[in-house]
């Protein structure tokens, strides 16, 4: 059955290893007949949380940018996919402050049940990505019908396109299949 996918790639740099390995998964899941949109936080216009909470009484953030027009996105998904750098063994400043402004959903109908991580990193120990995976796996705990579905870390990345020929891009390009 096919689903609808969302790509959320936080990277705040265009092409980036992170980016690469969010296009790997996305030819993985069109392969198997999903429907995928891809959103790309570099050119988006996101700003923090104020912490005022409206948005639970409301669905609706006060906040008016682009962070509210990708909660209703993925409200409506039935996959959600993050990609990230790994800054400091943690996500990017980008994708934490999509999350917190994801607040919306929590009282909603949301749809996703699947949620998958895409991560690259410079520093190679498989150990680097677990501040991600704790950080994005408190996200989902917030959710009751979704999990954590899965996670491919791409270790000793650096600069843009270096994760070519990396093992982790076929692991994404089979996660988006199974997906």
């Amino acid at each position: 059955m096919s689903k609808q996918i969302l790509v959320i790639s936080t990277s705040p740099r265009k092409g980036g290893n992170s980016d690469t390995l969010a296009d790997a998964f996305i030819q993985g899941a069109r392969e198997e007949g999903h429907r995928v949109e891809k959103i790309t936080l570099y050119d988006k216009d996101i700003g923090f949380c104020k912490g005022c909470l409206t948005c639970v009484k409301t669905q609706r953030c006060v906040i008016h940018d682009d962070a509210a027009a990708i909660a209703q996105q993925m409200l409506t998904a039935d996959v959600l996919v993050f990609a990230t750098p790994v800054y400091y063994y943690g996500m990017c400043g980008q994708m934490k402050t999509l999350l917190d402004r994801a607040n919306p959903l929590y009282s909603a109908a949301y749809h996703f049940r699947d949620v998958y991580l895409l991560a690259a990193a410079a520093e190679e120990n498989e150990h680097t990505v677990d501040g991600t995976v704790t950080g994005l796996q408190g996200w989902v705990d917030c959710f009751g019908k979704a999990r954590l579905a899965g996670t491919v870390f791409a270790g000793g990345v650096t600069a843009v396109g270096e994760i070519r020929g990396h093992a982790a891009l076929e692991r994404a390009h089979e996660m988006g299949r199974r997906a």
